[in-house]
């Protein structure tokens, strides 16, 4: 894990969108174009402290509607079976399946897990990316991992916010990279490799298709969307054209997996 270039006794995982050096939380400071150090956010006004300010409110927010759909709809009987991911019902016009599926859970230790990986990485990437922007990658991470889901196994009910997890996964590892950090030392690395490892274990039930189709669709996203604000290119709107695109071709591609099934 790298250290701020400021307190070095403090590991983090983001660095300044502007020179690339790593920051910690007291050092960070929110800007239109990502995350700055205090010597570069010098040069911009009106900026605000992450520690006072910044809270990532997005993941706190989807945090709270996955554990709300959980606890209000887990005791009803074909709860998950009627919004689930399902490959025959999406060709016959359950569309909404295909986001819906993403705040299903299938037990306590499942939604857990899911919403503990949330937040580590909501903590890393809102701030960087800003809240519109993240949120953004998030659901286009979600129905990577839908298409990804039905792709391997169209005929299975699948439930979970692993696919959109998985995104903010290869995202945050594709940013480190590009920051000159070493995502297999700062701990996303191996975090990857372990959950995709575990997806292979007999008996588990994990779909293998949303981890990878989530993981592909949130890293080729968050590499395009840390090249144009590294870049300065596109303003605000470009990263989320960006992610608009991942979710659109997610979705045509989902629809036409599933097509033969209507």
């Amino acid at each position: 894990m790298a250290v701020c270039y400021r307190h070095p006794d403090r590991e983090t995982g983001v660095s300044c969108s502007n020179c690339g050096r790593p920051i910690c939380t007291n050092c960070m400071t929110s800007t239109s174009v990502g995350m700055r150090c205090p010597e570069c956010a010098k040069q911009k006004t009106q900026v605000r402290r992450l520690d006072s300010f910044d809270r990532p409110v997005v993941t706190i927010a989807l945090i709270a509607i996955n554990v709300l759909v959980y606890f209000g709809g887990s005791t009803r009987a074909g709860f998950l079976s009627d919004y689930g991911l399902y490959g025959p019902a999406v060709a016959n016009g359950d569309y909404y399946r295909l986001v819906t599926s993403g705040f299903l859970h299938g037990g306590l230790l499942h939604i857990g897990f899911n919403m503990y990986i949330l937040w580590f990485l909501g903590q890393i990437l809102e701030p960087a990316l800003g809240r519109v922007r993240f949120g953004a990658l998030y659901f286009a991470s979600l129905l990577a991992g839908s298409f990804g889901a039905l792709l391997f196994s169209p005929t299975a009910l699948t439930v979970g916010a692993s696919g959109a997890v998985f995104g903010l996964m290869g995202a945050t590892f594709v940013m480190q990279r590009a920051r000159g950090m070493d995502p297999m030392r700062g701990g996303i690395g191996p975090l990857i490799v372990l959950n995709l490892v575990i997806g292979f274990l007999p008996g588990l039930n994990i779909s293998i298709g949303g981890h990878v189709g989530g993981l592909i669709g949130g890293a080729l996203a968050g590499y395009v969307i840390d090249q144009l604000q590294t870049r300065r290119i596109g303003g605000w709107i470009a990263p989320l054209l960006v992610c608009v695109a991942v979710a659109a071709a997610a979705v045509i591609a989902s629809l036409a997996r599933v097509s033969g099934y209507a």
